[in-house]
């Protein structure tokens, strides 16, 4: 009797909970700096607004994409190209705004509503310091396929996964008809190719576009003239039923989103991995700079 009784209690205790956790807003994140200052801003916004939040961030992609599908989470900031590659197995070349529309597209048939787009882009991208680049009047990929072209041997550092990608260093070479040389390419890992580009052991580096040691370091991005990398635009998507309960949301994180772009994004990602400030931190001096704390 006792262990039926136990078993009741336990059974309406997980009933109480669910119903508990149903009124919430679930607010997901990945598994590093950018993501998790996200979901850390988004967090504190919603509490502010009134909603009941919860935050889980520090997931792996794939596991918060199902975790979002399966209604486990709510609302988390995705990028239209890993949605469009690596979750519906789209190829193709596609604009930004084809890109978003193509995702929008196949994600409302799961359920799933992207919402405004920001400015912000994290995609790949080749960076220069920026003394180096005005010096040798570079500041497009063709420049810089141009001044090799012209006989100047610069030394590029890659990582591995870069290197090797049916999407990486040889179609984007291809794509600007020019080579590095197989002996001024270094292979290092990702965490160390913006250090060697600012001690100058390497001219030019592959970074992700919103990395805060861009301007940390004073280095510069060089403009994709050509578009060969695909659009990352970092975007709220938030589960449709989400939206049939509270639909307010939409306009409320739209208003988030259009704040953000590759230069805020990397401004507050830097405090955090070269400042050291706290994420929460972070998160609440940029939500109370714009009011809305």
């Amino acid at each position: 009797m006792k262990t039926l009784m136990t078993l009741l209690t336990g059974a309406a205790l997980a009933g109480s909970l669910a119903s508990a956790q149903a009124d919430e807003i679930e607010v997901g994140g990945k598994n590093f700096t950018e993501q998790q200052i996200l979901a850390s801003m988004t967090s504190q916004y919603l509490d502010a607004l009134d909603y009941d939040v919860n935050k889980r961030s520090g997931m792996g992609s794939a596991v918060l994409r199902q975790a979002q599908e399966n209604g486990q989470i709510d609302l988390y900031w995705e990028y239209t190209g890993t949605s469009l590659i690596t979750y519906n197995k789209i190829t193709e070349k596609l604009s930004p705004d084809e890109t978003y529309q193509r995702v929008k597209e196949l994600d409302a048939e799961k359920g799933l509503v992207w919402l405004e787009p920001s400015d912000a882009n994290n995609t790949y991208a080749l960076t220069m310091r920026a003394d180096d680049a005005k010096s040798r009047d570079i500041e497009t990929i063709s420049d810089l396929a141009d001044t090799i072209n012209g006989g100047e041997a610069l030394t590029f550092a890659s990582n591995a996964e870069f290197y090797a990608r049916d999407d990486g260093l040889r179609p984007l070479q291809k794509t600007y008809d020019f080579e590095f040389g197989r002996s001024n390419i270094k292979r290092m890992d990702f965490g160390l190719t913006l250090p060697s580009l600012r001690d100058e052991q390497v001219d030019v580096s592959i970074a992700y576009s919103t990395d805060g040691r861009i301007p940390a370091y004073d280095l510069v991005t060089l403009e994709d003239d050509k578009q060969f990398f695909p659009s990352y635009a970092l975007t709220p998507v938030v589960r449709q039923e989400t939206l049939d309960e509270h639909p307010d949301l939409a306009d409320q994180m739209n208003k988030l989103s259009a704040l953000l772009d590759d230069d805020v994004m990397a401004s507050l990602n830097a405090k955090v991995d070269v400042d050291r400030t706290s994420i929460e931190r972070v998160a609440e001096n940029f939500l109370k700079e714009h009011d809305l704390l």
